[in-house]
């Protein structure tokens, strides 16, 4: 009878695991679209990101309900309890993630008919693309239940926070040369910054697989490299 119990629960764990493969698959298609799309100005492409955000905040909520349950039901210790709040921090992450991907998809509608230089537009897609391959590097990570690898995401936020310091670097000049730049350059320094903080959501999913894997957080200070911190563009809300 014991037997079966611990069978029954493994299988629940391993249920919960491809939830979460299964929303992280979702996320990491969401971003490649929303980035395809705007670099295409291709509205019909970000209809189809926004369209589907819903079935990933149904996934993350379907995640947390089945693993309230198991908490409530079978009680579970050490690392099978966190299994459990793990599963749930990382679908919340998604879940921000996938709304992250959503709002860039947007900005193709705004940017549709727009003309701007051919250099903006590839920066962002470059830095997308880094994004969306931390993302897909973590994920990995976590169904491999590897904390090195984890690590090596956790330490390359670096590269992603110094292309969006770049990127509001080259945006604020264009707004500073001509006012008519404003309207366009805002829409795409919110698509950047939504893309870095897809990278910092990336990070913190590392850092749940490292806590995952040794029972104990990562000891060392997160690192950032987002320097535009002081400046009002922060303030505003990057998530709609």
């Amino acid at each position: 009878m014991t037997e079966h119990i611990v069978s029954a629960f493994e299988d629940e764990l391993t249920g919960l695991g491809t939830k979460i493969a299964q929303m992280g698959g979702m996320a990491e298609e969401a971003l490649a679209l929303a980035i395809e799309a705007l670099e295409k100005h291709d509205t019909a492409l970000a209809s189809r990101v926004i369209d589907g955000d819903t079935r990933i905040d149904r996934l993350e909520r379907e995640i947390e309900e089945q693993a309230i349950v198991m908490i409530a039901r079978r009680q579970p210790m050490a690392l099978a309890l966190r299994e459990i709040m793990v599963a749930i921090r990382i679908a919340a992450v998604l879940e921000r993630a996938g709304d992250l991907a959503k709002n860039i998809a947007k900005r193709a509608f705004a940017l549709d008919a727009e003309t701007y230089p051919k250099s903006i537009i590839a920066g962002l897609t470059r830095m997308g693309r880094l994004a969306l391959r931390q993302l897909k590097d973590v994920l990995d990570a976590y169904a491999q239940r590897d904390a090195v690898k984890a690590l090596e995401v956790w330490g390359a936020d670096q590269e992603v926070d110094d292309m969006y310091n770049s990127m509001f670097r080259e945006l604020l000049t264009y707004m500073m040369e001509d006012p008519r730049n404003i309207g366009i350059c805002t829409h795409l320094l919110f698509g950047a910054k939504n893309l870095e903080r897809i990278g910092d959501h990336a990070t913190n999913i590392a850092e749940n697989v490292y806590y995952l894997v040794h029972g104990e957080p990562i000891e060392a200070e997160r690192p950032k490299g987002d320097l535009t911190s002081v400046t009002p563009i922060d303030y505003l809300e990057t998530d709609e």
